[in-house]
């Protein structure tokens, strides 16, 4: 087995012990996962389905009637699978697997185009154990599953962080002959950026480039971005050298990445001069170019160029994003300039922003020290006042203003409106707990902040035992990584 994994290699870290090897199809899905199920799993799909998320996306009165109207009457091959495949782009779950159980009462089967549908459609919401039942039900029944189907329950895997189901799946790739393809390598180079992984995301680049699959921005603002976290602007610069010369135009998104990596090393006047250089090609900026040349040039202390580049993207009818405009007024703040931040927000509001604006006026006259907004149940009832839908991000960006002042008191009091309101408490808030306690000087508390956290991280590690789920070591590595 790691001879076969060495065909398709997976750096960095070393494959883990093959598990028992599996019986050759047609077996049972329970026997695979250790799970009781059936001879098939399609009854046990249907428990699942009860399970999951109530619908997200809103049908137009015509998509309901015609749903509605034709799961009623008596349905032809050709339309369970048009049905299907509709219902899954639309992101809707529980419909096809009602449609797939009652093809199969009637003795048919989904063509392979529905399968893939239903597989990605599942895998796009973290239901990989079903994405997976479907997976091997497909090939139970005689059908060959092909690249599409593949590259679904690979994207499924890797977004879940689940490598080591991953790995298989690209090993049997290889063992089956499947032609890996472009969908799959922009499925690793995705996962290995977004997990940090910079050799593994060297690796295929470099089998892409070999095996003469086209290489475009997206590509290239992957690899950009890697060499900006590990302190490689020189490589990153060079790497948009060699895509210019390939033929590659920059585009927004590489123009973005420039910008965040010069800006990142303090090299302020890069930064003004590739946004020149965007600009000269007819590039509009959008809200990610403003928020980084606000963000940096803030960070360095150049508070006049960053208001500059603050009303420009006002003029462009953007504003920024909380984080950006507390870093803006708390530069502000720490050089007593309350009346420009004071100025700021009003001309915000003139220019219509209001609506939107009313979290960056609490954060104001928590940073300003105007005194209206001291105590947090007044910021959320001023919220509520405004008719502004209350989040779990919404309570985070509050108490990390109380937070940055030292208000342990006011934070602790946001952490528990949150609660009263029904939204549970999520990591990013206990984080800005132990640092509010920690600005204060409060460190006891602040170390049983953290202890609850890992009570809380071991709670859940054990009820996932209890209920057979065992977590791979490396596994765990991504995901920490991730957050």
């Amino acid at each position: 087995m790691v001879t076969r994994l060495l065909a398709f290699p997976l750096k960095p870290y070393s494959p883990p012990p093959p598990p028992p090897p599996l019986p050759t199809p047609p077996f049972p899905f329970s026997q695979r996962f250790k799970i009781p199920f059936s001879s098939s799993p399609r009854s046990q799909l249907r428990k699942f389905a009860a399970y999951s998320h109530a619908e997200s996306a809103a049908e137009s009165k015509f998509d309901v009637e015609f749903s509605r109207e034709s799961e009623k009457e008596e349905l032809s091959w050709d339309q369970f699978n048009s049905l299907i495949q509709v219902h899954c782009s639309k992101g809707h779950l529980d419909e096809p697997l009602d449609l797939l159980a009652r093809m199969e009462a009637l003795g048919m089967r989904p063509d392979p185009s529905s399968y893939a549908c239903l597989i990605d459609a599942l895998g796009r919401v973290g239901r990989t154990l079903e994405a997976d039942a479907i997976f091997q039900e497909m090939r139970r029944f005689g059908l060959r599953p092909g690249p599409a189907h593949y590259n679904s329950l690979l994207g499924a895997f890797l977004r879940k962080g689940q490598l080591h189901l991953a790995d298989h799946l690209l090993v049997e790739m290889h063992e089956r002959g499947v032609a890996r393809k472009r969908e799959t390598f922009l499925l690793l180079l995705d996962s290995y950026a977004h997990a940090g992984r910079l050799e593994d995301s060297w690796w295929v680049l470099a089998e892409m480039k070999r095996r003469g699959i086209r290489l475009d921005t997206y590509v290239y603002s992957k690899v950009l971005a890697l060499y900006r976290d590990n302190g490689m602007w020189k490589k990153a610069m060079a790497l948009v050298m060699e895509m210019q010369e390939l033929g590659i135009k920059p585009d927004r998104r590489i123009y973005n990445g420039m910008i965040d990596t010069f800006g990142k090393y303090g090299r302020l006047d890069d930064v003004v001069k590739v946004f020149d250089k965007m600009l000269g090609r007819g590039l509009r900026p959008d809200i990610v170019t403003w928020n980084a040349l606000i963000r940096w040039h803030c960070r360095a202390g150049d508070l006049k160029k960053a208001l500059g580049f603050f009303a420009k993207m006002q003029e462009e009818g953007l504003y920024p994003d909380p984080k950006i405009f507390i870093t803006i007024i708390s530069r502000l703040g720490e050089e007593g300039k309350w009346g420009e931040i004071k100025r700021l927000f009003e001309g915000m509001k003139l220019k219509g922003l209001r609506k939107s604006g009313v979290i960056y006026a609490i954060l104001v006259d928590i940073y300003g020290q105007y005194g209206q907004f001291r105590d947090a149940e007044d910021c959320v009832a001023a919220l509520k006042a405004e008719g502004l839908q209350l989040s779990a991000s919404v309570f985070c960006v509050l108490a990390n203003a109380y937070a940055q002042q030292g208000l342990c008191e006011q934070t602790v009091k946001v952490f528990r409106l949150m609660e009263e309101e029904g939204i549970e408490p999520n990591l990013i808030m206990l984080n800005l707990l132990i640092n509010a306690f920690g600005i204060a000087g409060r460190h006891l508390e602040a170390v049983a902040v953290f202890e609850h956290i890992k009570d809380s991280v071991s709670s859940i590690s054990g009820y996932q035992s209890r209920c057979g789920y065992v977590q791979y070591s490396h596994e765990s590595i991504h995901e920490s990584k991730t957050i």
